[in-house]
């Protein structure tokens, strides 16, 4: 089994992160906003202040998957953190071991980077990744993510 890689993503990458992003969307049960997600790669692609993205592959897969890596920050976490935005694999590069990889890659990105503290989400119906995620040393902080849309009708804050 070859080992996995990672080079950081540029500008010209989108097309082919594209290909993938959608098929994770699909796959993960995540809606597909055109406007808003191909923006958001375009920013993080383009300025390494927010983050970066991986581009991962082997000798024999040259393009397996992709890791977004976003900088957040916390006062709890002691400052700013890198959230593991998203993590894909495709098909043909699962099972080999390439998801534990894939997080060591991650894991190592944030700590060149000078983060102290990774985290990530994990969609409640997708026990697999959360398998991996834990025995990976992946805390589960037992709380739940809730957002708020501010670009819509926000009536619940004004009833």
């Amino acid at each position: 089994m070859s080992a996995l890689h990672s080079r950081d993503a540029v500008p010209v990458d989108q097309g082919q992160l594209l290909e993938m992003v959608r098929a994770f969307y699909l796959e993960d049960e995540i809606v597909y906003d055109a406007a808003r997600v191909e923006g958001g790669l375009g920013t993080l692609l383009r300025d390494p202040s927010c983050g970066a993205v991986l581009l991962l592959g082997s000798d024999d897969v040259p393009l397996a998957g992709y890791i977004t890596l976003c900088w957040c920050f916390s006062v709890e976490q002691g400052g700013r953190f890198v959230l593991l935005d998203e993590l894909y694999l495709r098909p043909q590069a699962r099972g080999r071991g390439w998801g534990r990889q894939a997080l060591r890659l991650a894991a190592d990105w944030a700590r060149r980077q000078g983060a102290s503290v990774l985290r990530l989400e994990v969609n409640h119906h997708n026990t697999r990744a959360k398998v991996l995620y834990l025995s990976a040393g992946f805390q589960d902080d037992s709380r739940d993510i809730l957002t708020l849309p501010l670009d819509g009708d926000a009536r619940s804050l004004h009833s």
